[in-house]
């Protein structure tokens, strides 16, 4: 069979059989299947069956380990200049994040950074950050603008971050945090962000999502909903950075508004959540935020427990998640989010490919686009229990080895 791989002998984690997103009690069901073969033709997963006797081009003996849907990352701001480590240090003598932020650093350090940066570096530099994260098993990503906080710095990163997209094996979605901060040096810089990047915007990249930041020291309630109307006024999907230290109300804005999620979630109560969890929007929970930032983390269980669909991401950019790993994610979200090592698969895996749109991931099953990760365990439990180091022993993407540790 021309362009085939045959992986034999796998605890094949299937996530068949389930709807989209995923929710509340079903984010548990990984149906899986032991000692199982996988036979890939092309890009597309061929069949699974308990063994395949037909030869291809090449053969993986996965020994009983575990082969499972590869990971999507539905939250990140990987493409950026610059670095924080002054910043870090600072943080590390006592400063918050806020008060960094208010002094002039945090989000506008990187701005700075962006700003000088040409789109070339940028698109080069976000690519590395790319190839990083594949090599921790991710094959599909959002990747958000934010950190230039005019039009044409705005527009450098989009073009940026799309340029990067083509060059990388895997998949990226274009997200333009337009609403991300304000610049202090800028007047009228809100009124200027929804008159003209906004338009800018929906004219270069009609289809892609409008996000913002709101939060004390950011987008207000109001300031945000104003961007949002307008945004969905000319059909662009929203998604809102909120709840992450400050509970504003943006949560329920954003459910009326019909956002595809609401994400952060670490000051959000009990009530909202539920009602985050009975509405169709999801919540995407960012947990290397809270382990790098101030220790404190979103009530993943209650949202579960209410019936939500969880998503969880890196949210990896050079302030508050410096991190490419969603193994990492993992690890933090089942020991501080309260979810299962089941439950953070399925918000890593589908969870996160059916925020994107991305409806030909996130399962095992024939016709399904071979995004795909062996790891070096034989229990998937090892991805909540074991933290730090390598867990891909292979990564497939669209059917091809994208990575692998020795063959």
């Amino acid at each position: 069979m021309s362009g085939s791989l045959l992986i034999r002998n796998a605890r094949v984690l299937t996530l068949a059989g389930a709807d989209r997103p995923a929710r509340g009690t079903a984010m548990c069901r990984l149906s899986a299947l032991d000692t199982h073969d996988v036979l890939i033709s092309g890009e597309k997963i061929d069949r699974v069956a308990d063994a395949v006797d037909e030869p291809a081009d090449r053969t993986i003996d996965a020994r009983g380990r575990v082969l499972m849907p590869a990971f999507v990352d539905c939250h990140t701001h990987a493409c950026y200049a610059g670095g924080r480590l002054d910043e870090w240090e600072l943080k590390q003598r006592g400063a918050t994040y806020l008060e960094i932020l208010r002094s002039g650093g945090g989000i506008m350090s990187t701005v700075r950074a962006v700003r000088n940066a040409s789109r070339e570096q940028l698109s080069a530099s976000l690519l590395a950050r790319l190839d990083a994260m594949l090599r921790e098993g991710t094959t599909a990503c959002e990747v958000k603008s934010g950190y230039g906080l005019s039009t044409a710095d705005e527009l450098k990163m989009l073009h940026a971050i799309a340029d990067a997209g083509e060059r990388w094996p895997g998949r990226v979605r274009m997200t333009a945090c337009i609403g991300h901060a304000k610049d202090p040096d800028a007047s009228g810089f809100v009124d200027r962000t929804i008159a003209e990047t906004l338009p800018a915007v929906h004219e270069a990249f009609p289809d892609c999502t409008i996000d913002a930041y709101c939060e004390e020291g950011a987008w207000s309630l109001d300031e945000t909903v104003r961007l949002f109307e307008a945004a969905a006024g000319l059909g662009h999907p929203l998604r809102i950075h909120a709840d992450q230290f400050s509970e504003l109300g943006m949560l329920d804005a954003a459910i009326g508004l019909g956002a595809r999620s609401v994400d952060h979630l670490e000051a959000s109560s009990g009530d909202a959540l539920t009602r985050l969890a009975e509405s169709e929007t999801m919540g995407v929970m960012l947990p290397c935020s809270g382990f790098h930032v101030d220790g404190r983390y979103a009530d993943g269980r209650a949202f579960l427990d209410a019936g939500g669909a969880l998503a969880i991401a890196t949210n990896c950019n050079p302030g508050s998640a410096p991190c490419l790993s969603m193994p990492m994610a993992i690890a933090l979200a089942v020991r501080h989010l309260g979810i299962t090592a089941a439950e953070a698969i399925v918000a890593s895996t589908a969870n996160g490919g059916a925020l994107l749109g991305y409806d030909d991931t996130g399962s095992i099953e024939p016709g399904k686009r071979a995004d795909l990760v062996l790891l070096r365990h034989t229990d998937e439990r090892q991805l909540g229990y074991e933290f730090g180091g390598g867990h891909a022993d292979a990564v497939i993407c669209a059917g091809r080895v994208a990575f692998e540790t020795t063959p």
